[in-house]
């Protein structure tokens, strides 16, 4: 399969319904879904029955252009995790999220800041977007620090939906972080 996107050091493409295993193991990791679940994984059969599903249906709905982008290391091709540039199941397509969720042999690397880049230049040249935000848990200074890297800007608070009460530092909310194309064009 030809790749999305390849950066310096990353190739980012569409995932397939053989790539299951890979998000199973990466949402297995405690520490990896500590601001998305408290540290409970997915459950090991989410993928196989409905997950990929979902991903390789995205693809179809918005013309290959946006989803969730499988993320691999170009020296040796380990897959690293994931990216993720869409819009809202209802919303415009010029108003788009940002996201990653990366293997912890990969953090610290540089890596969400490098594919998060790449991504936020190609919505803005050749996808039409006006918007790209991303939101994270106020405890999760990481993700934090990588979206200002990238470009984006605190837009404000956020409350903790109920579904993720148990997550640490939920009583906390959330931040969502923005960046326009005016603003990305001016960097």
């Amino acid at each position: 399969m030809p790749a999305y996107l390849d950066t310096e050091r990353l190739t980012l493409r569409h995932f397939t319904a053989a790539d299951a295993d890979l998000l199973t193991e990466l949402d297995s990791d405690p520490a990896v879904m500590r601001f998305l679940s408290g540290g409970e994984p997915t459950p090991a059969d989410h993928y196989r029955l409905r997950g990929m599903r979902n991903i390789l249906a995205g693809y179809e709905r918005w013309n290959d252009n946006f989803g969730l982008f499988a993320a691999h290391e170009k020296g040796g091709g380990a897959f690293i995790g994931w990216f993720l540039l869409r819009p809202e199941p209802d919303g415009p397509l010029d108003e788009v999220e940002l996201g990653y969720r990366l293997r912890q042999a990969a953090w610290g690397q540089g890596y969400a800041t490098e594919g998060s880049r790449a991504l936020l230049a190609k919505a803005f040249t050749d996808l039409g977007v006006r918007l790209v935000w991303a939101e994270t848990m106020k405890l999760n200074i990481a993700s934090q620090r990588v979206m200002e890297k990238a470009g984006l800007t605190l837009a404000g608070p956020l409350e903790t939906p109920e579904d993720m009460m148990m997550v640490e530092g939920a009583e906390l909310g959330g931040v969502r972080y923005e960046i326009t194309k005016t603003q990305w064009e001016q960097r």
